[in-house]
């Protein structure tokens, strides 16, 4: 884990409530890879005490991407940040999406709600190295909630659309959009973020089909390496089920591993 106190805000956009921040930080630019997030000190100010979780969007030379949603006060307060603030970093933390030669020249399906695309796009071009077809399912409520389409598509990668009230390609939820589509696909993996309904879907499809899938999970985070207890999920752990901290041993699972939630 290294601490960046300076990492420079050098590049901003911004659609409506999503925003992505290019940081110059080399040392975590350098070890950084597909899956893993930083802690990021939203202000100086007493309150909000605690850091914000960030997946990292990408990485380019010295500096790595961050894409989020004002999802409340802290998210709020990073979106004010303008270029050349600095930002207070901890990364980068977690175990990322497990990428092996094993891909090497096969397909792959990606899936992504919302803001949980964040990560994907970093994971796709890692499996773009290894000359393996990355494709992208990427949902929304409205078109709105698809702001990165046009980067996906303008960098190649075959991108699949869905919304929930039609304004932009498939009309539903993404998983009923990728049932659709497995069918012809031959993927030799998936992975997926989003929402916990929309990943326990396709972990069930991924499971009938028998497709390997790893699943981002998203949790309130405190410190995020492993010392407060605050991002707690139960995991299975060969026969028994243990309670895991998503930061430390996540935030990407197996699909095998995770214990969905009944939805009420």
């Amino acid at each position: 884990m290294i601490k960046d106190s300076q990492a420079r805000i050098v590049h901003k956009e911004s659609w409506k409530d999503y925003y992505l921040f290019s940081l110059e930080s080399s040392k975590i630019a350098n070890k950084a890879q597909p899956g893993q997030f930083i802690m990021v000190r939203v202000t100086s100010e007493p309150y909000p005490l605690l850091r914000r979780p960030l997946s990292i969007h990408s990485k380019d030379g010295n500096h790595i991407e961050i894409f989020f949603q004002i999802a409340g006060l802290g998210t709020s307060l990073l979106s004010d940040k303008t270029t050349d603030d600095a930002l207070d970093i901890l990364g980068p933390l977690g175990k990322g999406f497990g990428i092996g030669q094993n891909l090497k020249g096969k397909e792959a399906v990606l899936v992504g709600g919302g803001r949980g695309i964040a990560p994907l796009y970093f994971l796709a071009r890692q499996l773009r190295s290894l000359k393996s077809s990355a494709k992208i399912f990427y949902g929304g409520k409205t078109l709105d909630d698809l702001p990165l389409k046009e980067k996906l598509e303008t960098n190649g990668f075959e991108t699949y659309c869905s919304t929930d009230d039609g304004s932009f390609g498939y009309k539903g939820f993404v998983s009923d959009l990728l049932k659709a589509e497995l069918d012809r696909l031959t993927p030799a993996f998936l992975f997926a973020c989003g929402p916990e309904p929309m990943m326990k879907k396709i972990s069930e499809m991924a499971r009938v089909k028998n497709i390997p899938a790893e699943f981002s999970l998203e949790s309130f985070m405190g410190c995020g390496f492993g010392a407060c207890w605050g991002c707690v999920k139960r995991i299975k752990k060969g026969d028994e089920e243990e309670w895991i901290k998503i930061c430390e041993e996540g935030p990407v699972f197996s699909g095998e591993e995770i214990i969905w939630q009944e939805e009420k």
